[in-house]
């Protein structure tokens, strides 16, 4: 219906160029931000910031299993699939710079064999006053070397059967 009359059909002026005026208009403007030597250090700093904080926040999704975000846990395919078919130089580098933000929050996670692993040892230290026995640290190396290990076969297989079989 259209102003009370019922339509039939819908006329669409079509040009000559076979185009019928539709136009997909990006909502968003490209902007480019220069920035100076004294600017760029700390700008740089508050984005590393910033995707650091919003990393933890994803990672805190994924060991929630409401959310089944350990379904979406990628290895080496899915690192390998971020980065674009073609070459761009910015996008690498800033994909770069994700990855090496993941890998430092991934280390200060307190597994054993990990860097926040030895912080929690040295943190039971400093809070009791005595050396953890060398027999405890050497188990606890292996247990954190197992689920390291059950982390990088875990991730891998959801690439193989995100790549294989769904």
């Amino acid at each position: 219906m259209r102003d009370g009359e019922q339509l039939t059909g819908i006329r669409i002026p079509v040009s000559d160029e076979g185009r019928i005026g539709v136009v997909r208009r990006n909502p968003y403007e490209l902007r480019t931000r220069d920035y100076t030597f004294a600017e760029a250090i700390p700008a740089g700093f508050r984005r590393a910031g910033t995707m650091l904080s919003s990393y933890w926040e994803q990672l805190k999704l994924i060991v929630q299993p409401k959310t089944k975000m350990y379904e979406e846990v990628g290895g080496f395919i899915a690192i390998g699939s971020i980065f674009p078919s073609h070459w761009d130089w910015q996008d690498f580098w800033l994909k770069c710079a994700f990855l090496s933000i993941i890998l430092a929050v991934m280390n200060i996670l307190p597994i054993p064999g990990l860097d926040g692993g030895h912080a929690i040892f040295t943190f039971w230290e400093m809070v009791t006053g005595r050396k953890v026995s060398d027999r405890i640290l050497e188990g606890a190396q292996y247990v954190g070397l197992a689920i390291i290990l059950l982390l990088l076969v875990y991730a891998n297989g959801n690439d193989l059967y995100r790549f294989f079989i769904r």
